[in-house]
């Protein structure tokens, strides 16, 4: 950002786990955010749990704090957090904030919450003026209690889970304290604009595509058809319930046997071992590749060597929901054709018929037809995926996504508007 001004001092960001390959979207941000001129500090509640890293994660330069994951490992670092914060200004209004929460929930995570923010704000590098938390529930609340222990504003930015399952009460109290909230999906500024105080709170800003990781696909794709050479579909998720890989397993049972089809499935996930039982007694097993999770160099060549994407979420019966997957806009930048449902930010990217296919959510049958049609169609395929790479790289480019975020943090050019 040539001839932006960055706010002195350092901005703490606190995350729930770093680095996780599932958030890409923001490693991206804070690279973009450090590119612009903002010292960062990164602070995570717990450890990174996965093998690997995206090259982005290299390339982010700010040092990381891990925070006491469960109080008692830590039982001394957390009592002198607590003889510390004691002695600050703000101790009593924060702590009367953590009685009252837990008095609507009496639960170990909201007393951890309140622990790890003891600690957060007693190891506070002097040179910090901010912070910000991404995701609404847990890293706001440990966000919360230090901004009121310290003094120090705060922000957010909210994503998926945190805004369709937190109750009403704390996300209300929240945005009512937080300077401003971020989220990414209309339908998510929607929920949480109704439960702030006041309008012009809650902005919507979508993560974008750093599209120089992403150039475009250089060649057509082979005119498979499902009849000859099987075609080649992609799915790219964690092994949760709201992305509905269950259902695309009883979907894809559905096919005629006669039509030629492989599915190749990227990532990790609890419900890994339970997908995979699904599929062979669905006898589906020699047909599908499950390749657990993987780099975002590797996925990319995944994405030029499918035919078609694959994504049928859905709305968990707790209520949470993805907002927009980012490997949706990532598959449609390498012109992949995508078939995906009615949840959430997805209509915001991809229009039924147009540049994508969406089907209702848990709809099984829709999705099987859909699948078939799709795949006997290699020509619906190109036009598809080609409407969704133009949209991808004229309203999904995150170098302009980022703009608006680094107004809302006095940095870069709109900011000195």
């Amino acid at each position: 950002m040539a001839g932006a001004a960055a706010p002195a001092g350092t901005l703490v960001v606190v995350v729930k786990g770093y680095p996780r390959l599932s958030e890409t979207f923001i490693a991206q941000e804070l690279l973009g955010l450090e590119r612009a001129g903002l010292a960062l500090e990164i602070v995570a509640l717990r450890h990174p749990t996965d093998a690997a890293t995206h090259p982005v994660h290299a390339e982010i330069r700010a040092p990381v704090r891990y925070l006491p994951e469960y109080l008692y490992q830590e039982c001394r670092r957390v009592l002198r957090g607590w003889w510390r914060a004691r002695r600050l200004p703000g101790y009593r209004a924060a702590r009367a904030a953590f009685l009252a929460d837990l008095a609507r929930d009496r639960s170990p995570n909201r007393v951890r919450r309140f622990g790890q923010a003891l600690v957060l704000a007693a190891e506070l590098d002097p040179r910090c003026t901010r912070l910000h938390a991404h995701f609404l529930h847990t890293p706001a609340s440990v966000t919360r209690y230090a901004s009121l222990l310290t003094g120090l504003p705060w922000t957010a930015s909210a994503h998926a889970k945190d805004i369709w399952t937190s109750p009403d009460w704390d996300l209300a109290v929240k945005l009512a304290d937080a300077r401003w909230v971020v989220t990414c999906t209309r339908a998510g500024h929607a929920r949480l604009n109704a439960l702030a105080p006041t309008d012009g709170r809650v902005h919507l800003s979508y993560h974008g595509l750093d599209l120089d990781r992403f150039p475009p696909y250089p060649a057509p794709r082979p005119p498979r058809d499902g009849r000859g050479e099987p075609v080649r579909l992609l799915a790219v998720g964690r092994a949760v319930d709201k992305k509905g890989f269950d259902l695309l397993l009883a979907a894809l049972a559905r096919l005629p046997p006669a039509l030629a089809w492989t599915l190749a499935h990227v990532g990790g996930g609890a419900r890994l071992p339970a997908l995979r039982a699904q599929a062979q007694a669905l006898g589906l097993g020699a047909r599908i590749e499950w390749l657990g999770a993987l780099p975002q160099t590797a996925v990319l060549e995944r994405y030029r060597a499918a035919d078609l994407f694959v994504l049928p979420c859905r709305v968990s019966a707790d209520g949470d929901r993805d907002g927009l997957p980012n490997v949706l806009v990532e598959a449609a930048s390498q012109r992949l054709a995508c078939l995906s449902t009615r949840v959430s930010g997805v209509p915001e990217l991809l229009d039924d018929g147009v540049s994508g296919v969406l089907v209702e959510p848990g709809d099984v049958a829709a999705l099987a037809a859909a699948l078939e049609r799709l795949i006997r169609d290699p020509a619906l395929r190109e036009r598809l995926g080609a409407a969704a790479e133009a949209r991808v790289r004229a309203h999904f480019d995150h170098a302009a996504c980022l703009g608006g975020l680094l107004a809302l943090f006095g940095a870069g050019p709109a900011a000195d508007a």
